[in-house]
């Protein structure tokens, strides 16, 4: 008995294009073809550009099953967030590094796949995904000091990259960061140099990089211009916007002569702009405000936010440079990138 798709007259099944029809298209040999879909090591630019050309003419697609079967790689890349589901939604950060990691590994055509670790159960769950042959690396984002996941990727042999230092694990992981210090020194500078002189800040959580790396930038600029730090002008928060709401109101308890404050993060500056707002406190006329990240909270915000911009584009691409790198068995390495400061109506 013969199926209607297979029968005379029934509709013909496409065969799907192999490695042998891109090689004869572009007149190379098999083996060539096999170099080039595995990173174009020792290929000519000539027999290079023939292979991709012939790849997109024959609409040959790599079947990732097959290689894997070959090279013990799954070819694809986790990205490990280590914060609550809800972060994720909230901090436009964090999907606009997922964009940009999933857009460079797209190059490579690797996919990349979001994993949320904030709490323990979390982390199991993902770490058994991990244990199981599932990906190759790690992407890890908003890694808190202590957290358990660099050990254990490191224990399953799994290379990984953290966006921003990872504190405790310096010397031994890959990561790209920013100058955190640097740019909260600018930003608190800069508050200065508009005439400001009892600036507050509202740090991040103090087991992060950016919690203690622009705290440390606050003071080294107040330390520049002989200004007292007085601690009484010192909050914190989690980056999301109500902690920057509790905070700021924190801080107007304490010290309600205050004239500027220094805020950690975009979010947290918006919870602090509604906090001064229903104070009676205009912004930037009684109390001017400096953000971090340049998010687009940054530029939603009333009045605009002035703010210290990320590169988010290249952070995105470093890591992903830097795991590739690590998959091919280089050394881990850090990459520390500057910030710029991006004056709006805020301050």
């Amino acid at each position: 008995m013969v199926s209607g798709n297979a029968g005379r007259g029934g509709p013909q099944r496409r065969v799907r294009p192999t490695i042998e029809d891109v090689a004869a298209e572009a007149g190379v040999s098999r083996g060539t073809v096999s170099r080039v879909l595995n990173g174009g090591v020792n290929v000519s630019p000539t027999a290079l550009a023939a292979v991709n050309n012939a790849i997109k003419h024959t609409g040959y697609v790599v079947n990732h099953h097959a290689r894997s079967l070959v090279t013990q790689r799954s070819q694809s890349i986790a990205f490990i967030l280590s914060e609550p589901q809800e972060k994720f939604f909230e901090d436009p950060n964090f999907p606009i590094l997922l964009r940009g990691c999933t857009q460079a590994l797209a190059e490579h055509d690797m996919p990349l796949l979001l994993s949320i670790a904030g709490g323990a159960e979390d982390r199991g769950r993902v770490l058994r995904f991990i244990a199981a042959g599932h990906i190759d690396g790690a992407l890890l984002v908003s890694t808190h000091a202590g957290n358990p996941v660099v050990d254990q990727l490191s224990e399953l042999g799994v290379p990984a990259v953290a966006c921003g230092t990872p504190l405790g694990h310096e010397h031994e992981l890959a990561y790209v960061s920013i100058n955190e210090a640097e740019g909260a020194r600018q930003a608190t500078a800069h508050l200065i140099g508009i005439g400001r002189r009892r600036i507050a800040t509202l740090t991040g959580p103090m087991d992060t990089p950016g919690g203690r790396d622009r705290l440390t930038g606050y003071r080294d600029a107040l330390a520049s211009a002989r200004l007292p730090q007085d601690a009484d002008l010192v909050a914190h928060g989690d980056y999301t916007q109500f902690s920057g709401e509790a905070a700021m109101a924190e801080l107007l308890e304490r010290r309600p002569d205050l004239d500027a404050v220094f805020v950690a993060s975009d979010l947290m500056a918006v919870g602090a702009m509604a906090a001064l707002s229903r104070a009676g406190r205009a912004v930037p006329r009684d109390v001017a405000v400096v953000g971090f990240d340049d998010s687009p909270s940054a530029l939603a915000a009333r009045p605009q936010l002035t703010t210290v911009r990320q590169p988010w584009p290249r952070i995105s691409r470093e890591m992903v440079r830097l795991l590739l790198a690590r998959l091919d068995g280089q050394e881990p390495e850090p990459v520390i990138l500057p910030t710029e400061l991006v004056v709006r109506a805020s301050a």
